[in-house]
């Protein structure tokens, strides 16, 4: 193996997610990774810190794109619409490999430790959408509750894309979720 490769790292992130569909996440280890690669493991420890983070690179990307986007919403921008532009743009980049997607999603679904895992950096997604939207000068109490509905809502919309054979893409089922949540509230607003 040379000492350089190109593309080391979405070598080994194919390399897992085909190991963890054929075997199991459980079964299969850093080094089988790294050889289905091509690699050394030492090569697979200098872009991930373990198998699981294999599964979840890309969160401070994700964390960067919902804090940019829900602070440029435009000025007077009701929160949960600042936190849809947002949602919508991170589904966007989601939308661009739909099968490493629902692949992924079928893996984390099959194992505990990684829903567990999925659970909590969902919750730090919902801080850094709260944090950007007090920022802008929302109530403490009204950036949690909209943070926290706008993840609820594209948890069942992401759940929803990845579990079917739909042909819309995750934003537009992204925006039916939300358009659902609209109209339950609004059937429960007093007359």
């Amino acid at each position: 193996m040379g000492r350089w490769e190109p593309n080391a790292r979405g070598r080994l992130a194919q390399a897992a997610l085909t190991l963890y569909a054929e075997q199991g996440f459980e079964k299969t280890t850093a080094a089988e990774i790294a050889a289905r690669a091509g690699l050394t493991e030492r090569t697979f420890f200098r872009h991930f810190a373990d198998k699981r983070e294999v599964l979840f690179a890309g969160t401070e990307m994700a964390h960067d794109l919902l804090a940019r986007t829900v602070a440029e919403a435009p000025p007077g921008t009701p929160p949960l619409d600042a936190v849809t532009f947002a949602l919508e743009a991170f589904a966007a980049v989601l939308q661009e490999n739909p099968e490493r997607v629902r692949l992924r999603e079928a893996i984390v679904s099959a194992n505990p430790d990684l829903r567990e895992r999925e659970l909590t950096k969902l919750a730090a997604l919902v801080t850094t959408m709260a944090d950007a939207l007090r920022a802008r000068g929302v109530p403490d109490l009204t950036a949690s509750l909209t943070a926290e509905t706008g993840i609820a809502v594209f948890k069942v919309a992401y759940a929803h894309w990845t579990t079917t054979a739909s042909s819309s893409d995750l934003q537009e089922t992204l925006r039916d979720s939300l358009r659902h949540l609209r109209t339950a509230l609004a059937a429960q607003a007093p007359a």
